[in-house]
């Protein structure tokens, strides 16, 4: 497994009317190592059986994936989890899942927050918003200084998320970021080849890539 990179999360909107897989498969096939299925839907059913799809493909790329709030699902399919501030205990969460399992915790633009999750069992901090965002719409908090402070402080890998796009990317990775979590840079897309084609540009982006 990679220590840095592309960290793809999944869209409905943008995933819809069969491009779920084609899609996913496209960007773990230009280099994606993480995936989050990000799914806000109740119908468990389709949760699951999505779910499933997901973890045969992240096996096939040797990628983790990554499940966004239901710690039920996670644990029912052996994958990862990540959980916002108000999503659940990252205590409880790391108790059931086990050691060695990812598991991301969304610290926004707090260094108290990401210290408290890794204390709490969480394998990395998510920083955002970097930048407007289409997915979470208003004012971007975080900023590359902080980004610097966390690297500083902080041996765990360091997520960043919020707005993200190739061509605002890089100082975020100069600044010490180990992942850029992308939605709809990389899916908003008129092809599976595009979003295969953006996939390895976000990865080369990474100075050992």
């Amino acid at each position: 497994m990679n220590s840095h990179g592309l960290y793809a999360i999944t869209d409905s909107a943008l995933l819809a009317e069969g491009r779920l897989l084609p899609y996913v498969e496209a960007a773990l096939e230009g280099g994606a190592r993480l995936l989050q299925y990000r799914e806000k839907s109740r119908d468990q059913a389709r949760r699951f059986d999505e779910a499933s799809a997901l973890r045969e493909l992240c096996q096939r790329y040797d990628a983790e994936l990554i499940i966004n709030d239901d710690l039920e699902l996670a644990v029912q399919l052996g994958v990862g989890l990540h959980l916002g501030q108000e999503d659940g205990s990252l205590s409880e969460a790391r108790a059931r899942l086990g050691a060695g399992v990812h598991l991301g915790a969304s610290c926004y633009a707090s260094l108290a927050f990401a210290e408290a999750a890794l204390a709490a069992g969480a394998s990395h901090p998510a920083f955002g918003r970097f930048y407007p965002s289409l997915t979470k719409p208003g004012e971007a908090k975080a900023t590359p200084a902080l980004l610097s402070e966390a690297r500083a402080r902080f041996d765990a890998p360091l997520v960043v998320i919020g707005g993200i796009t190739l061509d605002n990317a890089r100082p975020l990775v100069a600044h010490g970021a180990d992942w850029l979590a992308v939605i709809n840079a990389l899916f908003a897309a008129d092809s599976a080849a595009e979003v295969e084609r953006r996939a390895r540009a976000f990865v080369s982006l990474f100075p050992s890539s």
